[in-house]
């Protein structure tokens, strides 16, 4: 058995109390303003947080409280990090004074007041698995959940880092992998997974919090006789036709429905065997989780033949649309759209390109759906492609802030040519490659009117860019990074007002509020850091 679990503890130098009693429903539905509970901090997936100790007023002042490194297991074999280097993905937890941090197979517990770890949980993936990522937790009660990257649900006990179960998403000699951080609602744990490399079927589950046992599971392709066969040529095209669910959703509790987008179809970048518009890949879902029955879809690439997951954030606005109230859902797309979905009932409301080339699309249907261009198709002799299939904007979350009503992206304007390498008439994998992604644009950091899509502010980049993870708080600030630099700024104009160099990229950040002083905490590689206000001298 290659496989290894180890929990390192210093708990003997922690008083358990000071766990507290993780997350309940109510808490989870009404999330405490001072904490940062989920991977985007609530259900809607706004990264937004009502907390404006700190504000535009006052940022200048912000100053390193503490900063911290961390180490993970060594693996013995295979595709694992070198020594015991790890980074950090995706967004960490903040409950109950401790920062909850997951990357690849380890997982740590910290404080969040001075960064010394209280524990840290290590599992030797079994295989050579195609993804390193991970987004991080989801947590209930004091019960933690992350996924490996050989595609084991693990659930650890939040005080001690002890394992409670461990159990299989999929089967990682086929190539599934999962990178999101799975997320409760009720009483059912909600994961996906999807792959590449070998033609699968992509899905979404949901688990029994307690037991890990399955509920339900959704796959993201249809089957015979469902609706939506007839956009794929037979069922072994669609069966074997992509549609991960690989990014965290949104949920809307009221209505019961959880929103999520998913990935390309397969084979990638070559469609001679899938003709159609390919449902349900690259679109934004509706699903019932007590069922995982759909109530909608809305296509946001039909036939995507570039590798536009529309596996990205889907963020719920309750805003009003020509002086009427409407609840919606948005996405800032892969392939340059940005889109407003009426999220009661599936129908586009605002369907435009938020960078400044497209070159593949007609213009968009009755749906609001984009319309392909084939002659943008992958070819043998290469075809130039606005935008590449990870520069408009990519799996880092967004944020919108209900105060400015603007919607926030990291963005690129870059370009791709799209080769086809399998002219098979049964193409498998990826059938194609892209050369010079992202070239020829700036990045940049992007604030969108929800209601027409329209850019109201940018910021240019120097140099680097594109897409990255951001958070808005209610002291009119926007938190993100650009290379090594954490930076905020003024919600409301896009002006540039404090700025920090770290020691690598930073992730998307979070705030909390601890002990009166609200803290803004951000992972970056193997360090991690936490900034408050320098109050003046009395």
């Amino acid at each position: 058995m290659r496989a290894r679990n180890i929990v390192f503890a210093v708990l003997c130098l922690v008083p358990l109390a000071m766990f507290g009693k993780g997350l309940d429903e109510t808490s989870l539905k009404n999330p405490p303003a001072d904490s940062w509970g989920m991977y985007n901090g609530d259900y809607t997936a706004r990264r937004f947080s009502s907390l404006k100790l700190i504000n535009d007023m006052n940022v200048q002042n912000l100053s390193l409280a503490w900063t911290a490194q961390i180490s993970g297991g060594t693996p013995t074999s295979g595709r694992g990090r070198i020594g015991n280097v790890v980074r950090v993905g995706g967004s960490p937890l903040m409950v109950d004074g401790v920062l909850y941090l997951t990357a690849n197979d380890n997982a740590w517990a910290v404080d969040a007041r001075n960064g010394r770890t209280l524990w840290h949980f290590y599992r030797e993936s079994t295989g050579d698995e195609p993804v390193t990522a991970n987004k991080g937790f989801g947590m209930y009660g004091d019960w933690l959940y992350f996924i490996t990257r050989d595609n084991f649900l693990v659930s650890l006990d939040s005080k001690t880092g002890k394992q409670r179960w461990i159990l299989p998403v999929s089967d990682p000699k086929q190539f599934y992998f999962s990178t999101m951080a799975p997320i409760v609602i009720g009483n059912h744990l909600i994961v996906g997974t999807g792959g590449d490399s070998l033609d699968l079927s992509g899905f979404l589950q949901a688990r029994d919090p307690e037991t890990g046992e399955v509920q339900w599971t959704h796959y993201n392709t249809p089957r015979a006789g469902e609706p939506g066969m007839d956009t794929w040529p037979d069922e072994y095209a669609s069966t074997h036709g992509g549609g991960g669910a690989w990014v965290q959703g949104s949920y809307d509790a009221q209505q019961n429905l959880y929103f999520y987008g998913t990935a390309n179809p397969n084979p990638v970048y070559a469609p001679k065997s899938r003709a159609g518009s390919d449902l349900y890949t690259s679109s934004i879902i509706a699903v019932n989780p007590d069922t995982g029955k759909m109530a909608w879809y809305f296509q946001a690439s039909p036939h995507d033949t570039h590798d536009w997951d529309a596996a990205c954030d889907v963020v719920m606005i309750d805003g009003t649309i020509d002086g009427k109230p409407r609840k919606l859902v948005a996405q800032a797309s892969r392939n340059g759209y940005f889109f407003v979905v009426d999220r009661t009932n599936g129908k586009g409301v605002v369907s435009v390109p938020f960078i400044d080339t497209i070159n593949w699309s007609k213009g968009t249907d009755a749906k609001g759906q984009p319309i392909p261009d084939p002659e943008k198709e992958p070819s043998l002799g290469g075809t130039l492609v606005w935008p590449s299939s990870g520069s408009a904007t990519n799996w880092p979350p967004p944020s919108f802030s209900p105060q400015t009503g603007l919607f926030y992206v990291g963005s690129g304007e870059g370009y791709g040519l799209f080769y086809l390498s399998d002219t098979d008439d049964h193409p498998e994998g990826y059938g194609g490659i892209e050369s010079g992604q992202g070239s020829g644009g700036p990045g940049s950091i992007k604030a969108l009117d929800y209601r027409t899509g329209k850019v109201v502010w940018r910021h240019v980049w120097p140099a680097g860019g594109g897409a990255v993870g951001l958070m808005s708080t209610a002291g009119n600030l926007l938190f993100t990074s650009n290379a090594t630099d954490l930076v905020a700024f003024n919600a409301t104009n896009g002006k540039i007002l404090w700025h920090s160099q770290l020691l690598a990229a930073p992730n998307a950040p979070i705030t909390y509020m601890l002990d009166g002083k609200q803290y803004v905490f951000v992972a970056a590689g193997d360090m991690l850091y936490a900034f408050v206000l320098n109050q003046p001298a009395k």
